[in-house]
């Protein structure tokens, strides 16, 4: 079942669970997008095909808000809001307990590897690398873990995921970045939890919030509702 947590004639917005696709893939299993369409399809009783635009992705792992538009004008315009990074969104990751002084801002360069999917942390001098930053602050302390919540000012593959690893602090159940342990259901504690920006077609100001997956832990953030 989808979560819709917004739709008007030119956008509609999701809240992705753990394990959907963003995009297809070397597995071709159905994508998030894929569903969107069935739904869109159904709804609208369209016969033919469903355009649908994507804005920008998520990793299969992780969950939350995700941006998908159903008219090219909109999605040209959100690229650009992208691209100038006018489109503000606020994630929640948690990791294990951080007893030290949460760092307020991560700067790095990362590389990425394609053949494992994976992103490092490198130095400024490769020529390859791009530099990545993030405002990154705990939010919530839990008994075993802490919850942050994390602004990115670039959009780096698997930035966050990086970038909080190379601190020591893996997200929960992401044992590609050094967890030590997965999620059952083969999630990682990483959620697109919020998004903020102008309309690019009615130019209303939109704020919206996306729940994480149900499960203990999570339930427990939500008592902190920022």
């Amino acid at each position: 079942m989808l979560e819709i947590l917004f739709e008007d004639n030119h956008l509609i917005i999701v809240n992705k669970i753990p394990g959907d696709l963003s995009q297809g893939d070397i597995t071709g299993d159905q994508t998030l997008g894929d569903k969107v369409k069935t739904y869109l399809k159904k709804k609208y009783n369209k016969k033919g095909n469903v355009y649908l635009g994507i804005a920008h992705r998520l990793d299969r792992p992780t969950s939350g808000v995700i941006i998908f538009t159903k008219t090219s004008k909109a999605l040209s315009r959100l690229n650009e809001f992208f691209k100038k990074n006018e489109i503000k969104k606020t994630y929640w990751a948690i990791v294990k307990s951080m007893t030290e002084k949460t760092p307020n801002k991560l700067v790095n360069y990362l590389i990425k590897n394609k053949k494992q999917n994976k992103s490092y942390v490198t130095n400024s001098s490769n020529k390859k690398s791009k530099k990545a930053i993030l405002i990154c602050k705990k939010i919530l302390e839990l008994e075993k873990y802490s919850l942050l919540s994390i602004n990115l000012e670039t959009g780096r593959h698997h930035q966050i995921r990086t970038q909080l690893a190379n601190i020591g602090y893996p997200i929960k159940g992401d044992l590609k970045y050094g967890y030590p342990r997965s999620n059952k259901d083969g999630s990682i504690h990483l959620h697109s939890r919020k998004v903020n920006f102008t309309h690019p077609v009615t130019k209303k100001y939109i704020k919206i919030i996306a729940n994480p997956p149900k499960n203990n832990i999570w339930d427990l953030c939500l008592d902190y509702n920022q």
